[in-house]
């Protein structure tokens, strides 16, 4: 099932492969870098399939949210991070929605959101595709996904642009061209 259209107010490019352990999480981390030396501030969105915490026990913050607080926001001079218990919303969602979380990222902080996961979003995506891991590619039936990046050749050519998984330059220098548009 595909999302509705997302809109946003940056520049937003997904993230996705058909399992887990391709590597997503490991290009975001060199895009990020990459991105940086030229002078793009990313956000990243990441999507968690599994129960998740950033709070502990015996922490304020967590007695708080456990006492049955809806959204914690937790601040300091440097960093701030909110909580929200989704179980605890009028009508909770199955699922997060991308496009409320993309609104929740600060335009004037960031020149480009990432998102990781959220394969089914209708969002422009790289797919991360490693033919040895034997998952389908996920480009054969994604309008979305405007390149793949791989770290072999796949056996079977996509109708999109093909990347070299290990060459963060080139893939760096895709995004500047078809998203961010520098």
């Amino acid at each position: 099932m595909t999302e509705p259209t997302i809109t946003r107010k940056l520049p937003t490019l997904g993230i996705c492969a058909a399992c887990s352990n391709a590597g997503k999480t490991t290009l975001i981390n060199k895009l990020i870098i990459e991105l940086a030396k030229r002078n793009i501030r990313v956000s990243v969105i990441k999507h968690a399939h599994h129960k998740f915490d950033i709070d502990h026990p015996g922490k304020d913050s967590y007695e708080i949210r456990e006492a049955g607080a809806v959204q914690t926001l937790i601040a300091s001079s440097n960093r701030w991070a909110m909580i929200t218990e989704m179980q605890r919303t009028p009508n909770p969602p199955n699922e997060a929605n991308l496009n409320e979380l993309i609104q929740l990222i600060n335009a004037d902080y960031a020149d480009l959101i990432l998102v990781e996961g959220f394969k089914n979003a209708n969002i422009p995506k790289i797919e991360v595709y490693r033919p040895s891991m034997g998952a389908p590619m996920l480009c054969l039936n994604d309008k979305n996904i405007i390149a793949v990046a791989s770290d072999s050749v796949p056996t079977t050519q996509p109708e999109t642009v093909l990347l070299n998984l290990n060459n963060i330059q080139q893939i760096t220098n895709f995004i500047l061209q078809a998203i961010i548009k520098k």
